[in-house]
């Protein structure tokens, strides 16, 4: 029975682990794609707004890479040295990522400054179809790695999903500014440029969003409190179990390892109190399948003497 429970919550994690290699290779595709078509329509469009964009797909084709390496590396079973697994490393790819969201906005930061004190021609209006279509394109692979990345528990596939709404967004900012450029004429050539300084900003502030929960899986902080009910009510099925206190839970890239607390009846033998604690342990993993390590403490049930005589 336990080797059939392993082997489901093992069948799960690696479902998950495929579905993201997956969705992973889906960004990389897509992302070199776009980096070869805006960086060309940038250039011949006048449009720096586009090359920045262009940039920032670029940067985002190895972080993709990264993200790609970060969860086939986090899957890795259990060994001598890692009692725990390897997801730890997931996060740490996560960190990466950001890293090279910020280098990507630095650049594009510094550039675009360069070309708004340098007279340049309007942007080409073509240019906004290119962009229109590249908007939606990056919207759909938000959505769609977002999704992924809810289904798997996985971090840095969320960070790779924002990646795809960053990119949107800057396109959307190029759009404006070049809009702006093309509807007020001569003089207003380096809206489309403004447009990519602002872009920059908000791959800052995604940066930090992306850094956050990351940074909070690390540190184990507490931020799974509807699994923590879950546990809970799963764990009062188990004949035997009487209450739970303690229920803590560590994130370690796609599974969650989990410490609880069960009550029992404080008169049965130590070997009684053993196996409720092997059945609960059995019934969390089978009914919660994305939970890995489950360590489970017995305390006392003692009933409430007043209650008892009532």
């Amino acid at each position: 029975m336990r080797f059939k429970i392993y082997e489901c919550v093992n069948q799960g994690v690696s479902q998950n682990v495929a579905t993201a290699v997956r969705t992973t290779y889906f960004s990389i595709i897509g992302n070199a794609t776009l980096a070869l078509i805006k960086g060309l329509a940038g250039f011949f469009g006048n449009s720096y707004a586009l090359i920045a964009d262009a940039i920032e797909s670029t940067t985002d084709i190895f972080s993709s890479l990264l993200v790609l390496f970060g969860l086939k590396y986090a899957n890795r079973p259990a060994d001598k040295n890692h009692p725990y697994g390897h997801g730890r490393a997931e996060p740490l790819i996560t960190f990466l990522v950001v890293g090279f969201l910020i280098t990507s906005a630095t650049i594009i930061a510094y550039e675009s400054i360069q070309n708004i004190g340098t007279p340049h021609e309007l942007p080409k209006s073509w240019t906004l179809i290119v962009l229109g279509a590249i908007i939606i394109w990056k919207e759909i692979s938000f959505r769609l790695v977002i999704k992924k990345s809810k289904e798997t528990n996985s971090s840095s596939l969320k960070a790779d999903a924002w990646h795809h709404r960053s990119d949107a967004i800057t396109s959307v900012a190029a759009f404006i500014g070049i809009s702006i450029a093309l509807i007020m004429g001569k003089g207003y050539e380096t809206a489309d440029d403004w447009a990519a300084l602002f872009a920059s900003g908000f791959i800052l502030y995604n940066s930090y969003l992306i850094f956050r929960p990351a940074l909070g899986e690390i540190m184990d902080e507490h931020l799974y409190d509807d699994l923590v009910e879950d546990i809970r009510k799963v764990s009062l099925t188990v004949n035997g179990v009487k209450d739970t206190e303690k229920c803590f839970i560590r994130k370690a890239g796609m599974i969650y390892h989990v410490d609880l607390h069960a009550k029992v009846d404080a008169h049965i033998s130590v070997k009684e109190g053993h196996n409720i604690a092997h059945s609960l342990k059995n019934t969390l993993r089978e009914e919660i399948p994305q939970l890995g390590h489950v360590l489970i403490h017995i305390e006392p049930f003692e009933q409430n003497p007043l209650h008892a005589n009532n």
